[in-house]
């Protein structure tokens, strides 16, 4: 049994080309137009794994480019069961393809790496009658996790040399890859990363109600059915590290190829090249530099989604903006290549959601904020739903465009206790909530969320600026009043809000006595269908949460007139709804700047909304 998202994907006919930078002008899109552009899988799957029970969904929705509307989703995803030929193992992966055969190279990984790992997997397996002690575990059968993690790196190896030698253009064009082998009847998953995809876990506190067996989305474990109660109660580490030029080791490691690493402004020369960054990163490498010695944005690189990268001594190609990936044979001469980074995590009833998810997802939001959303729902298909818009809609706010969007989620509903036999010679691994297993779980991620417009999108802004509209408050913020706005709430209400901006960025770091004061100046907006909520081209001052009802998102491209008044193409929408506490944000920026709106928002039917101004925001978070 298995699922995969190229072979159910809906390929559209493309439109007519037209000059760059000029799309051509096409009625906006139906939301069955929308909702094509998002292939998942059709309902919740439930199943067992040996000792693991689970239920997983999938969801991969493609990117908007304005430049390029019909350009095809890139990412891959695929979920088999009865892996390796044991019905307790199971295979899950995310692609992210990249370059001009980007959406090939991903399909490719997806059919291929399975294959050869279940090969790999079950020779290593059929080896251990002649095999040394050393090579099994707990006493024979069983591979030990060393040799485990042999047949994976071996796998991938394959998969890659065999896609040079396959009938895609690989040379500028590659995949990324996040991969779950899990082993069922050990209560084991080892996951594997080449690229900048990621994995993250969830798990409750040791000893806590949340950690007794009971699943994600079970009512007892609730307050409320889908409150915030148990997402608080989770805690979020990596199952895996971005390998980007973030990371002080991979920098090392690429460099010695000749490589240099730099960012496109410094490429371009609008930004110093520090001379000695090289040999400052050998001292600190040699010295055992730790993360404190990765980049961080604002410091060696600019805020505004400007990566480093990797570029050829002699000329400026390829610019990946990561260090390792299938494919891209020209990069893998400078050092960017497939051999995996695996990590093996023995799963406890302390662990709830596991999520592998491409790198659209993690641009804006952060670990913590991912698994917060999913613990909001009981069905793993929801969240995922929840977390791919809320990115999106990020990229959105962010950017002038979209990446594509794709993850796994598992609610890891039960985790019975392993037979003594398979856990006789496992040392040392006592679940505790840093450092659970073998392995240690990674707090923290390499590849920092950006909360700053790109410099594009800051320039079409700064641009528009000469001919945009303001709705502003009349009232300068030295004169504005912030008890005007008070106004009481229910419990209910109340939740709702506290629960919708949990995730957003702006709010993670904020007071008990600010989120009340935040509830509280919250102003309610009964708003009736067709109404315009924000236009594009004006500034506005508050940032928006969805209580109930739905929302265009509509844009105009650059010199686009608005002939027929309805505010340019449909390019998303918002799904607010109390019964399934969906609450989705929109207008984030405006708390941050004064800055034209990059899109139109309307109603698509009678609805209601929580808007905060921008000064009462300052005035809260300033005290």
């Amino acid at each position: 049994m298995g699922c995969k998202l190229s072979s159910n994907r809906d390929h559209e006919a493309k439109a007519p080309s037209t000059r760059r930078g000029t799309p051509a002008s096409a009625p906006p899109m139906t939301k069955q137009q929308i909702d094509g552009r998002t292939v998942r899988i059709n309902e919740t799957c439930v199943a067992t794994f040996g000792g693991v029970s689970v239920r997983y969904a999938w969801l991969s929705q493609r990117g908007y480019y304005p430049d390029q509307l019909n350009k095809a989703n890139q990412d891959d995803c695929i979920v088999l069961h009865n892996f390796a030929d044991r019905e307790t193992d199971a295979f899950m992966g995310v692609f992210d393809g990249h370059g001009n055969y980007g959406d090939k190279c991903a399909q490719y990984v997806t059919k291929n790496l399975p294959r050869l790992m279940a090969n790999a997997i079950t020779e290593a397996r059929a080896g251990l009658g002649s095999s040394s002690s050393s090579e099994m575990e707990g006493g024979g059968g069983e591979l030990t996790k060393e040799s485990t993690h042999d047949a994976i790196c071996k796998a991938h190896i394959e998969c890659n040399n065999e896609m040079h030698s396959a009938s895609i253009d690989d040379s500028l064009s590659g995949t990324t890859s996040i991969s779950a082998f899990l082993q069922g009847d050990r209560n084991r998953i080892t996951i594997n990363n080449v690229g900048d995809s990621r994995a993250v876990i969830g798990r409750a506190a040791v000893g806590s109600s949340e950690g007794g067996g009971k699943g994600v989305g079970d009512s007892s474990v609730r307050s409320t059915p889908g409150g915030s109660s148990s997402s608080s109660k989770l805690k979020s580490y990596a199952l895996s590290r971005d390998q980007t030029p973030y990371r002080l080791d991979e920098r090392v490691r690429i460099r010695k190829t000749g490589a240099r690493i730099l960012s496109l402004d410094q490429v371009e020369g609008l930004e110093p090249i520090d001379k000695r960054a090289a040999e400052i990163d050998e001292i600190n490498h040699a010295e055992g530099g730790s993360n404190s010695c990765d980049l961080v944005l604002g410091d060696e690189i600019d805020e505004g989604g400007d990566p480093p990268r990797v570029w050829h001594p002699n000329g400026d190609y390829p610019g990946t903006a990561f260090t390792r990936s299938f494919g891209d044979a020209v990069a893998e001469e400078l050092g960017v290549i497939a051999v995996p980074e695996m990590l093996t995590h023995d799963l406890t009833p302390e662990d709830k959601i596991i999520v592998l998810a491409s790198d659209g997802v993690f641009e804006f939001l952060t670990n913590q904020s991912v698994i917060d959303i999913c613990a909001k729902f009981t069905d793993p298909l929801e969240a995922c739903r929840a977390v791919v818009a809320e990115s999106y809609e990020l990229w959105l706010q962010y950017e002038l465009r979209t990446d594509d969007i794709t993850m796994i989620c598992i609610f890891v509903d039960a985790v019975a206790q392993p037979k003594e036999s398979e856990v006789a010679d496992k040392s040392g691994k006592v679940a505790e909530e840093t450092k659970p297993n073998d392995d240690d779980l990674i707090e923290s991620s390499d590849r920092p969320v950006r909360n700053k417009m790109t410099y594009e999108k800051s320039r079409a802004l700064i641009a528009k600026k000469m001919s945009f509209i303001t709705d502003v408050t009349d009232v300068s913020e030295d004169d504005f009043v912030i008890e005007s706005l008070y106004s009481e709430k229910t419990v209910e209400e109340k939740a709702r809000i506290i629960a919708a901006i949990s995730t957003v960025v702006l709010f993670q770091n904020i007071t008990d006595e600010q989120r009340e004061l935040i509830c509280k100046v919250m102003e309610p907006m009964e708003v009736k269908k067709g109404q315009c909520i924000v236009k594009q081209g004006t500034v506005g001052d508050r940032f928006y949460i969805v209580d109930y009802g739905s929302f265009e998102v509509r844009v105009l491209a650059e010199n686009q007139a608005d002939e027929d008044g309805k505010g340019g193409d449909c390019v998303h929408v918002y799904e607010g709804s109390r019964e399934n506490n969906f609450h989705p944000t929109f207008g984030e920026l405006a708390l941050k700047y004064s800055a034209p709106r990059a899109a139109s928002i309307i109603a698509q039917n009678d609805g209601k909304l929580w808007a905060l101004h921008r000064y009462a925001y300052r005035k809260i978070k300033d005290e």
